[in-house]
């Protein structure tokens, strides 16, 4: 498969999420990193946004909550190449009513090959990397092929193929 190449520059624009019990984890992580995250674009879903914005006293781009539709929201904005990675503290322990949206957003994050971190290890390794303040050149796979691929129904309203000639068949002259 062949790749694009999406430049990320060097401000980032990150997406910060977190379930119920892991949002006291993401709001002291963001605080303690908070010269970091200062100079990039921030999103974040619902009260994790509000929360944040208080915090760390920057204006974050708060979306729906997760559950109604924020979760979402980031993978568009993922899709887009509106968001370069995601940091999503979620709860493993607990179920969540909107699961399929968060399997979902996962899935964007690794189908567009944009860094995630699910807990605090991992974002600390992604916000200190030397990556993290110059540009980038992300690969992605080139879906075009996918996205010009005929479906089911197109082939079977293609027109048969004309069979070849029939040649006949006998003694020769």
């Amino acid at each position: 498969m062949t790749h694009k190449k999406i430049m990320m520059e060097p401000n980032k624009k990150i997406a910060l999420v977190a379930h119920d019990n892991k949002k006291r984890d993401l709001i002291e992580w963001s605080k303690f990193n908070r010269d970091l995250l200062a100079h990039h674009k921030v999103y974040a879903t619902g009260t994790t946004g509000a929360l944040l914005e208080r915090e760390l006293g920057f204006k974050v781009h708060r979306l729906e909550s997760g559950p109604l539709g924020g979760d979402q929201q980031i993978g568009s904005k993922i899709v887009e190449g509106e968001i370069d990675f995601l940091i999503f503290f979620w709860d493993p322990l607990e179920p969540q009513p909107h699961d399929p949206d968060v399997k979902a957003l996962l899935r964007m994050a690794v189908v567009w090959n944009i860094p995630i971190a699910c807990d605090r290890s991992s974002a600390d390794f992604i916000i200190s990397s030397p990556l993290m303040d110059s540009t980038y050149e992300r690969l992605v796979p080139d879906y075009s092929g996918y996205r010009n691929r005929k479906l089911a129904e197109e082939k079977a309203a293609e027109p048969p193929l004309a069979a070849p000639a029939a040649r006949a068949v006998g003694p020769a002259a």
